[in-house]
């Protein structure tokens, strides 16, 4: 049986709160003014093996919603009945039945789905619910539950199982099957990240509008991409809430949607920045890349809306400043990486959502930023480029003193950690540990790819102590720092 559970009703009847219980951890963002969830977001439901939907209000009205936002919202609880296995009909046992209410119903006992009719919001006695005009609805038992409280949870998920059946035993996966690859789109809002995702997708799932603010939620889906070797690849995306500067946040809607934006980032493996193919890198665009450097995420830079530069190069009035389609790319991507210096030879990719220009190019560098991740850097060829990019420009001076390395060593992935022995971790200056990191990412080919530096150095010590490490004391007439030290020497020539 199709094993998807769709959560559908009004606007404000706490569809996103019933949501979250169900799922035991909060994903969808809840809020007491109505038509915050647009877009259908999922999630897995491993205990039951099931896949749980929250869908966008039916009938969206207000001030801040835009009639096509509403007529989208509609088109998304369109999607989640065509494709659920079984609807959760959800009503405010409060409010009583409306039109609106009747109106889905009806739309739903059409529809030939299996439906579960919930009264939330049923914190208080049965009496305060009119139980009657429930079941006139002709959609069998009422179950009455409270998202906030938990009142009839325990009813409501046997009621799921019920419909479902037992939970499939899971496929053994075949040797050599590759791991989902998380990818998330980040960016401000209105650069076309919702429509990236479609294109990806090969559907409408996500409500596109020119409207900036219309995504709110992060909202995941999975999807399998052919690469160009033709094996299919696994990947599960996540489109985020454009990210605003902190102190342009409005609401406490746009509030959650940053933190779900910033959520987003940890759990991605790769990290693609969007940014608008006319308006170049703004002020916040580097903020958000900051987000993402901040996390050590490997980086894929995407300018989007390629299709219209693309179109007005084609009339005769062109661009004005710039000779060609190719200069206006070239300046383009001279600005880009002077902009983002801090991200070290991340791909570049130039991409239309609408027409699909370079879509799977993009995918691919992700592809190959996620193989990059696991390399093994040579112990002895690291220590000889490090010497010799301290050697071409020498650290600068901080308080009379320069920064010194003995050793290094590589001593983790994703990100890449390298261990640096030192003479004082406090006399690395930014601009030369980014200069360092871009000499390793070019000199491995680690373009995109995060680079981390662990610096061990001597400890400030008084005159006829022994020296230690930030990390270990002295033991007897040698540090451990030193003793460390040796061995790693040691290790080097046997490299």
């Amino acid at each position: 049986m199709n094993r998807i559970v769709a959560i559908v009703g009004r606007p404000n009847v706490g569809k996103s709160r019933l949501f979250n219980r169900l799922a035991r951890k909060r994903i969808s963002i809840v809020h007491d003014q109505a038509g915050i969830t647009r877009d259908v977001i999922s999630t897995e439901i491993e205990a039951d093996g099931y896949t749980l939907l929250d869908t966008g209000g039916i009938g969206l009205t207000g001030s801040d919603t835009a009639e096509r936002i509403t007529v989208a919202s509609e088109k998304q609880v369109d999607f989640a009945i065509e494709t659920a296995g079984l609807i959760l009909f959800v009503i405010d046992g409060l409010g009583g039945i409306t039109a609106l209410d009747s109106k889905i119903g009806n739309r739903l006992r059409r529809s030939g789905c299996k439906v579960l009719l919930v009264i939330n919001k049923a914190d208080f006695d049965d009496e305060k619910i009119d139980l009657a005009e429930a079941y006139r609805m002709g959609l069998g038992e009422p179950l009455r539950v409270s998202a906030e409280h938990g009142r009839g949870e325990t009813e409501l998920r046997d009621a799921i199982r019920k419909e479902l059946g037992p939970k499939p035993k899971e496929p053994i996966p075949a040797d050599g099957d590759s791991e989902t690859l998380c990818i998330c789109f980040i960016g401000r809002p209105n650069v076309g990240k919702s429509s990236i995702s479609n294109r990806l997708l090969k559907s409408e799932r996500l409500i596109v509008s020119d409207v900036p603010g219309t995504t709110r939620d992060a909202v995941e889906l999975s999807f399998l991409f052919k690469g160009r070797n033709g094996k299919e690849y696994p990947f599960r995306l996540i489109d985020t809430a454009g990210i605003k500067a902190s102190t342009k946040l409005a609401a406490p809607v746009e509030y959650f949607s940053r933190l779900r934006a910033l959520d987003a980032i940890q759990r991605a493996d790769v990290v693609f920045i969007v940014l608008d193919a006319f308006e170049g890198v703004t002020q916040q665009d580097k903020a958000i890349a900051g987000e993402a450097v901040k996390e050590r995420k490997p980086i894929v830079v995407v300018v989007n809306k390629w299709d219209l530069v693309h179109k007005a190069f084609e009339s005769p009035e062109g661009i004005r400043g710039y000779e060609s389609e190719r200069d206006y790319r070239e300046k383009y991507e001279k600005a880009v990486f002077e902009r983002l210096f801090f991200t070290p030879g991340a791909p570049l990719v130039f991409i239309s959502a609408m027409s699909g220009y370079e879509v799977s190019r993009m995918l691919n560098a992700a592809v190959k930023l996620n193989r990059i991740l696991d390399t093994k850097l040579p112990t002895a060829r690291l220590n000889k480029l490090l010497g010799y990019l301290t050697e071409r420009t020498p650290p600068p001076s901080i308080g009379g003193k320069r920064f010194r390395i003995y050793y290094a060593t590589q001593t983790g992935t994703r990100p890449f950690r390298i261990k640096i022995f030192c003479n004082r971790d406090d006399k690395l200056s930014e601009s030369y540990r980014r200069y360092l990191e871009a000499g390793v990412v070019d000199e491995f080919k680690l373009a995109g790819c995060p680079v981390y530096f662990d610096l061990v150095g001597k400890e400030k010590h008084e005159p006829g102590t022994p020296y230690t490490s930030k990390n270990t004391l002295a033991a007897g007439p040698k540090a451990k720092w030193q003793e460390a030290e040796a061995n790693d020497i040691e290790d080097l020539f046997d490299d």
